[in-house]
């Protein structure tokens, strides 16, 4: 094979195939290079708060149809979520933890939320430590806010009851797994052999010595 765009012929695709111990370090490389980049440059640390959220659709909506309960529990959905990410809340955690609301917005704060049940407030940062403490901050902020709406009747239903179920000793994780990097550097390593192999012209991994030309290993 000799070009980019043209197609690869049998043989080239049989010598793939018979270059096993080929893949097999190229593997091993691939890995130890991802493994090299996680604990030189590592990954973010994780911190999971979680916050249990109720409805009470059977109250709030006792004679009412499936349809209607839909609607109820995707508006105040929409609601928890814009108390969540609302200045208030944002403000009082960068107040508590001393980092800016401009870093807390840029990506240090993640929700995730089935609708009813567990919502999960996520925080990452370099520090395991500082890590806990934005989540169980920023979940704790939240509560107190949703709270205090319902009890001034600031929009929300008042059958909505909130609580931080999980805050402290909360669990801490990297970002990204070894295993993930693991896993990334072996594929990009076999996957930049293969088309080097298989699409760069073979008079261009020629070794030249000084006057006599060596085959490549290719050959």
């Amino acid at each position: 094979m000799s070009t980019l765009f043209s197609p690869p012929s049998l043989d080239d695709l049989i010598r793939l195939l018979k270059a096993w111990k080929f893949w097999v370090l190229g593997a091993m490389v691939g890995a130890l290079i991802g493994a090299l980049i996680y604990f030189l440059v590592p990954p973010t640390y994780r911190a999971r708060a979680t916050v249990n959220v109720d409805f009470n659709l059977e109250q709030a909506w006792p004679q009412q149809t499936d349809r209607q309960q839909f609607y109820y529990l995707e508006r105040e959905t929409r609601k928890l979520q814009e108390i969540a990410w609302s200045d208030d809340v944002i403000q009082a955690v960068s107040s508590q933890t001393s980092v800016s609301v401009e870093d807390l917005r840029g990506g240090k704060l993640k929700l995730s939320q089935p609708a009813e049940a567990g919502w999960h407030f996520y925080a990452e940062d370099k520090s395991p430590d500082r890590a806990r403490q934005l989540s169980a901050t920023w979940a704790q902020a939240f509560v107190e806010r949703v709270q205090e709406n319902i009890v001034n009747s600031q929009g929300l239903s008042s059958f909505i009851r909130v609580d931080a179920t999980q805050k402290e000793n909360l669990p801490v994780s990297r970002n990204t797994s070894l295993s993930t990097y693991l896993l990334t550097g072996a594929f990009l390593f076999l996957a930049l052999s293969a088309i080097l192999i298989l699409f760069v012209p073979s008079n261009a991994l020629h070794l030249r010595g000084a006057n006599t030309p060596l085959r490549s290993a290719r050959d």
